[in-house]
């Protein structure tokens, strides 16, 4: 009889849910140090390619992206709870199959990608941009899958340390080109040597776990893509709606518009990755108790909503207060159209959150099709008010639909969690604290006659003090807290 993952007996116990915090925190920390590398390349790409061209390189990334949610979401979900189940021998068999998909359909959608460019009329430098992102974007993926195995084993520190390590290499890369003068074709090559890299430095740390020669049995395919499928659907759906604006924008709106909103979306593509590092680590332990455990199951997923409302409503306190500051270090003062557009896209994180939250806990317990008709709901509603509003609007018009798309999923989601676990007894009275709190806070932020990064610290401190007097600060940030303290004492 193979043996159990390692990690099985830690599910168990009540070590899990510091680990899985602990896990939060690292990874959250990692990508927060990403978040401040591209501060340094960012502004350098905007200001060098213009409103314009970086609509085209963001039109580019977008489609990219979408090719990913495709590929990636379902299969590695499916690894990583294979991990926490089975044993050594279907683990190795599932990863050989994994990577055998995960090689095929990443360039069968990449070719889907090229070719829409290609029927759409893009310019020859931004379809040659498609392949190139498309390249790295296969390296990236085979990585991402590898790195399950990683997180499988609680190795929060070096999947967030190979994350950050490709961010650090693209950084560099960017300033490095940014100086020499390149256009968007080798600024979009980038991702291939940064996915190269971190792909080189995982594969050491995993080949003793996992095999990596791939294996393109159909036959044993089938059991991944059956349960993957669903997963990797509903990954895809969020990730389109979350970009339809931006494509369908390149088509019907003027390209400087495009551009605004490109500026303003480079800033919330970064931000509407939180919730992902967040709730992440705390998947293997709702794995784990869906079936054995119901009431522990409920708990967290009770509190993985209450923790997501307070964070996310903290996040758009924080960007409505920084939104000009935000603007001008991408694009200067030319870009001030933006700034109103950030703000409008900055109110859908509360929406984005939530929805990620709930979706956690309803797709491990199976509930698949509620959920793919939420994000299909919540693509429609985006796709239809781009088309109705961004001939008019612009760039605001963007920022509408997606606040329109998200705050719809986010509403969406919580009533079909609360329908079906209720015994999870969601924290809905948290809503209209943490909205009093962010109200609170934007106005102390946004009032006084400070700098806004200055403004954004008074309005964190503002924030959790209301949180405080309403008793509704979390226990988890005590927690990890301490946690910080204990590291830092140990260290001396």
């Amino acid at each position: 009889m193979a043996e159990p993952p390692t990690t099985e007996n830690v599910l168990d116990t009540a070590q899990a849910g510091p680990a899985a915090l602990r896990g939060s925190a690292v990874r959250t920390g990692a990508y927060v140090t990403g978040l401040l590398l591209s501060v340094i390349s960012a502004p350098l790409l905007v200001r060098h390619l213009g409103e314009v061209e970086f609509g085209h390189y963001m039109t580019v990334l977008a489609l990219v992206t979408i090719v990913a949610g495709f590929t990636e979401g379902g299969l590695n979900t499916i690894v990583l709870r294979g991990f926490a189940t089975l044993g050594d021998e279907q683990r190795r068999g599932m990863m050989r199959s994994a990577i055998g998909i995960r090689l095929l359909l990443t360039l069968a959608g990449v070719a889907l990608i090229v070719a829409f460019a290609a029927a759409a009329g893009y310019s020859t430098a931004m379809v040659i941009g498609t392949v190139l992102a498309g390249a790295g974007l296969v390296l990236q993926l085979l990585q991402s899958l590898l790195s399950m195995t990683l997180q499988s084993r609680l190795r929060f520190g070096w999947a967030s340390a190979i994350e950050l390590l490709r961010q650090g290499v693209s950084v560099a890369l960017i300033v490095a080109l940014v100086i020499a003068g390149a256009g968007i074709v080798p600024l979009l090559a980038i991702a291939i040597p940064a996915a190269a890299v971190s792909l080189a430095v995982t594969i050491p740390l995993v080949v003793r776990y996992t095999p990596l020669r791939p294996s393109f049995h159909v036959g044993h395919w089938w059991h991944l893509l059956r349960e993957s499928i669903p997963w990797a659907t509903i990954s895809a759906v969020n990730i389109v709606y979350l970009r339809v604006a931006i494509v369908a924008m390149s088509l019907i709106a003027a390209a400087v518009q495009t551009g605004y909103f490109a500026i303003s979306f480079r800033i919330m593509e970064v931000l509407i990755g939180v919730p992902g590092m967040v709730i992440a680590p705390i998947f293997p332990i709702l794995v784990r108790t869906v079936h054995n455990d119901r009431a522990r199951f409920a708990r967290t997923s009770g509190r993985l909503f209450e923790l997501s409302v307070l964070m996310a409503t903290w996040l758009v306190v924080c960007v409505e207060v920084g939104a000009t500051f935000g603007i001008h270090v991408l694009g200067g003062q030319k870009a001030d159209p933006a700034i109103i557009v950030l703000r409008i896209q900055a109110l859908s994180l509360v929406g984005n959150f939530t929805a990620m939250a709930c979706g956690f806990p309803l797709l491990t317990m199976g509930r698949f099709r509620p959920v793919l008709i939420a994000n299909l709901m919540a693509l429609v509603v985006s796709a239809t008010v781009t088309l109705l509003l961004a001939p008019e609007l612009g760039a605001r018009g963007g920022a509408l639909a997606v606040l329109a798309g998200e705050t719809g999923l986010g509403l969406v989601s919580a009533l079909i969690l609360i329908r079906a676990l209720p015994d999870a007894r969601l924290p809905v009275s948290i809503v209209p604290v943490a909205a009093l709190a962010g109200c609170a806070a934007a106005a102390a932020g946004l009032l006084l006659p400070i700098q806004p990064i200055i403004g954004a610290i008074v309005a964190t401190g503002v924030y959790l003090a209301v949180l405080a007097l309403c008793r509704r600060l979390p226990p988890e940030l005590h927690e990890l807290l301490r946690g910080v303290r204990g590291a830092v004492l140990r260290a001396r």
